[in-house]
């Protein structure tokens, strides 16, 4: 990390946030832990690739607490400081609707969503494909995971982000080879 960016983040007012997402410990994952660490590794993510914008890393810790947390409050999150209705809105953006269907959802984000969607649905993609192990999810789950990472996330990073974009190929190749799914080979190559 770069000093400007620890002076950034030195005065970003983010405590306010962790706290509302505490409400996601009480929300099991899968592969073990809970969505309030998995809302801690998409901030590590977005700290890993140098972002430093407020509003997105403010919505990544919460960014899944209106699909997993029913009685979270959007006034709540308006009213937690000045950026509350920018965060909100961002959460919004990445937040399955009622009755979209996954693919919808991901399209919705790709063709209609704003840069910073795109890159917290990346940064969340990342760390769902780093817990995605063959001991714990069924093999139709992985590949239907490794299809619509293809499909839908791999052309929103080709769109925001070439770093994101090879670290998402590197975890697929992974994926698909411990799986032994598909031939597919992805480039290692970045384009730069």
């Amino acid at each position: 990390m770069e000093n400007f960016e620890k002076d950034i983040l030195a005065v970003m007012v983010i405590a306010p946030y962790l706290q509302k997402a505490t409400a996601l410990r009480g929300v099991k994952r899968y592969v073990g832990g809970n969505q309030f660490r998995h809302a801690f590794a998409t901030f590590a993510i977005l700290i890993d690739y140098h972002y430093m914008d407020a509003v997105l890393l403010k919505a990544s810790v919460i960014h899944d607490l209106i699909e997993d947390v029913k009685c979270t409050s959007y006034d709540e999150i308006r009213s937690i400081d000045r950026d509350g209705q920018q965060v909100l809105e961002l959460v919004l953006e990445v937040t399955r609707r009622k009755p979209e269907t996954k693919e919808d959802f991901l399209k919705r984000i790709l063709f209609e969503g704003s840069d910073s969607a795109k890159v917290l649905k990346i940064a969340d993609r990342i760390s769902n494909l780093t817990d995605l192990h063959p001991d714990i999810f069924d093999k139709e789950y992985i590949k239907n995971m490794i299809a619509d990472t293809k499909k839908w996330v791999i052309p929103m990073a080709e769109k925001v982000n070439q770093d994101m974009l090879f670290e998402l190929q590197d975890l697929l190749r992974r994926r698909e080879s411990n799986m032994k799914l598909s031939s597919v080979i992805w480039p290692m190559k970045r384009n730069e």
